[in-house]
């Protein structure tokens, strides 16, 4: 039988149940898929806590990304093959040893990238993909600044910001971490614990400032960031770690220099099969050549997922997490 880890109710990591589940088999257009790791991520606390409703009620399978081994096809699935490894970023469900799923979210992990790396870069990759290449495309000479630069996103965004041509300045809470982002293509890292990260940004860019902020953190570093972009700078908020940014009127925007602002999320930027896959492969490619390296930093056995959750929300990892099932 299958083991999953489950929620019957948001709350704390306590409410995280490892129980026997059933896997059918797959039906048309879909996979099942036996995984071999697991991505931890920051929106499955959101799902667990309910700051992001379970899309399909409770009790939830936690987990959004996950790599694995096709063990078997349903009908209508003609572009993969039983032993195909691959990978994917939802649906939600992926705390599991194995389940059935839409095979068109499933991608092939090409030869040169593990199954761990995969596990662990698909919605962090694909979310750096997308800041990077369309929410706001990075040229050559870009000031960029990025909060959280030692989490999964930020080591990957550093590197590739830093491959399309961009000054990247980062923030981060402690001295190890610091030297973490340096180490990933940031040329600037500011500790926000010693150090006030605006006064910082406008030292670091001589007063010109940021063409773009990228702020997974939230409410702690709202409206600070603002105040790090130049006129007409885009303000990308793309996670609440810290806690959702609060309630703010437009014309704080006009105010600060006619400013614009987003708050995207991965899901509207891989809608469709198409984007999917252009998606992952850009990501790909960026790994494969060694342009971006995927470092799992931290393991832990899929029974021991709420000790990985809380040491996540207690900052205490860094980088990429994989569960093994």
């Amino acid at each position: 039988m299958a083991k999953a880890i489950r929620i019957h109710e948001c709350g704390g990591t306590e409410k995280m149940v490892f129980e026997d589940v059933e896997v059918g088999a797959p039906g048309p257009g879909e996979a099942r898929v036996r995984h071999t790791a697991i991505g931890l991520n920051f929106i499955d606390v959101y799902f667990r806590t309910g700051l992001y409703p379970s899309p399909s009620g409770l009790p939830l399978t936690l987990g959004n990304e996950a790599a694995g081994v096709v063990e078997e096809l349903g009908e209508r699935v003609d572009w993969l093959k039983v032993g195909d490894r691959v990978a994917y970023n939802g649906p939600i469900g992926s705390y599991c040893t194995e389940r059935v799923l839409p095979a068109d979210r499933l991608v092939r992990i090409p030869d040169g990238v593990s199954d761990e790396q995969a596990a662990a870069m698909m919605l962090k990759g694909m979310t750096a993909e997308y800041l990077l290449r369309r929410t706001y495309p990075v040229q050559k000479g870009d000031m960029v600044l990025n909060h959280a630069a030692a989490g999964g996103v930020g080591l990957i965004l550093g590197q590739w910001a830093n491959h399309l041509g961009a000054t990247v300045i980062g923030t981060a809470g402690s001295a190890e971490k610091v030297e973490l982002a340096r180490a990933h293509g940031y040329h600037h890292v500011i500790d926000y614990s010693k150090a006030d990260f605006v006064a910082e940004v406008d030292r670091i860019t001589e007063g010109r400032k940021c063409d773009v902020v990228y702020d997974a953190v939230g409410k702690d570093t709202f409206p600070a960031s603002l105040d790090c972009l130049k006129p007409r700078g885009m303000f990308v908020s793309f996670g609440n770690a810290s806690g959702p940014v609060p309630p703010f009127p437009m014309t704080l925007l006009s105010q600060k220099g006619s400013l614009y602002a987003t708050r995207p999320t991965l899901f509207s930027y891989v809608a469709t099969r198409e984007e999917l896959e252009e998606s992952a492969n850009a990501l790909f490619d960026v790994v494969a050549s060694g342009v971006v390296e995927i470092r799992v930093n931290q393991r832990y056995a899929l029974a021991d997922a709420a000790k990985a959750h809380a040491d996540l929300e207690g900052r205490k990892t860094t980088g990429a997490t994989v569960l093994i099932p």
